[in-house]
């Protein structure tokens, strides 16, 4: 990074150091790299997923087989395994990610504002972290119907 000093003195020797000093200084590299920061897909659908979760309308995250396999887990007391990433791949290039997230729609939503809810929140997340998000891909998979009234109610 170059400084440049100005010296606003209105005598002689002040221009000449003026002169001399306006005239930037050698740039200094700023510190070499020590290594390289990678990013693992793994977080990336974490964060999307968070992020997706939040959406109003949003009822769940994936498609039939993963929620299914989900709900297996949750049975036998595994409630947290899948959980974070069920429903989003992505794709990670460098900085640029790619971002595939499968929804649940909540009945009475309609689909285009919440699928560009998902998208605009997912971004946001995503490139709070550094990284630049080149798409978002929103599929509605399913949509969740109110439960039915108990019989006898």
């Amino acid at each position: 990074m170059s400084e440049v000093v100005q010296n606003t003195a209105g005598d002689a020797a002040g221009s000449a150091e003026a002169g001399a000093a306006a005239v930037p200084a050698p740039s200094t590299p700023a510190a070499a790299p020590r290594g390289t920061t990678a990013v693992s897909e793994e977080v990336v659908e974490k964060i999307a997923g968070l992020a997706a979760r939040e959406v109003p309308g949003v009822a769940d995250l994936g498609g039939d087989v993963a929620r299914f396999f989900n709900n297996v887990l949750d049975r036998i007391g595994l409630d947290e395994v899948g959980d974070a990433g069920r429903g989003v791949s992505v794709d990670v290039k460098g900085t640029a990610a790619t971002i595939n997230v499968v929804i649940v729609l909540e009945a009475g939503h309609v689909v285009g504002e919440v699928t560009e809810a998902v998208r605009a929140k997912v971004i946001e997340a995503v490139e709070k972290y550094g990284l630049q998000v080149t798409q978002v891909n929103v599929k509605v998979d399913d949509i969740e119907l109110p439960a039915a009234p108990a019989a006898g109610a």
